[in-house]
């Protein structure tokens, strides 16, 4: 599936089927690309406004930058999905044989891994967004502002789905060294995510409800 090309209800008419993509990895690229694309909303109200003049060539330069990573994440979904069809085709691979059964293995670990990489640099791309939507919320319009807070909380949601994309393969994997790699570098841009979107969150809260 081409997201560039497809529907929305599409899209979703296929993630509830019994269809192997689009799934979790692919709805969590699509969810984040939402986030951002609100981020940049807020931009799109903010550029030429006088009051945030001083910001302009910043929010001209964010909106450049929020506008590669939408696309980006959109191309995470095609990515997530086309890494997943080796796995989808080794577990159909025959298992009777001694020899049938090492080369199966063979093909899942290395599946396995491939599986893995697309959701971890889909994460690597979230966290780039969510980093924008955090200097959008600190710059960006204040009527806009309960958009960046909707966006990030896309991103946050985005971003630990993501993962479990990434543990539920590492789970699988005979080569436990490659497991716990792949499994600290999610933990990681999970502990930066947590970091980064509760800051943001916190940001967005105080300015549309102050404390009485």
């Amino acid at each position: 599936m081409n997201m560039s090309e497809t529907r929305i209800q599409q899209f979703i008419e296929e993630l509830s089927s019994d269809a192997p993509t689009p799934g979790g990895g692919g709805a969590s690229g699509l969810v984040a690309a939402c986030g951002m694309a609100l981020g940049n909303m807020v931009l799109s109200l903010t550029t030429g406004k006088k009051k945030y003049a001083e910001f302009q060539p910043e929010i001209e330069s964010l909106i450049a930058k929020a506008n590669k990573l939408t696309e980006q994440l959109l191309l995470d979904v095609d990515a997530d999905a086309k890494a997943f069809l080796p796995l989808s085709e080794a577990y159909g691979l025959p298992k009777t044989t001694p020899e049938e059964i090492t080369y199966r293995e063979k093909v899942m670990e290395e599946a396995l891994v491939v599986a893995s990489e697309a959701p971890l640099h889909m994460m690597d791309d979230i966290m780039q967004a969510m980093h924008l939507i955090h200097r959008i919320a600190e710059i960006g319009s204040r009527l806009a502002i309960s958009d960046a807070g909707v966006g990030i909380q896309c991103c946050m949601a985005a971003i630990r789905g993501a993962s479990l994309n990434v543990f539920i393969n590492t789970n699988l994997m005979k080569n436990r060294d490659v497991a716990a790699d792949m499994n600290h570098r999610a933990d990681s841009l999970l502990a930066e995510a947590d970091l980064i979107g509760n800051r943001t969150y916190e940001l967005v809260l105080q300015a549309i409800r102050p404390t009485e």
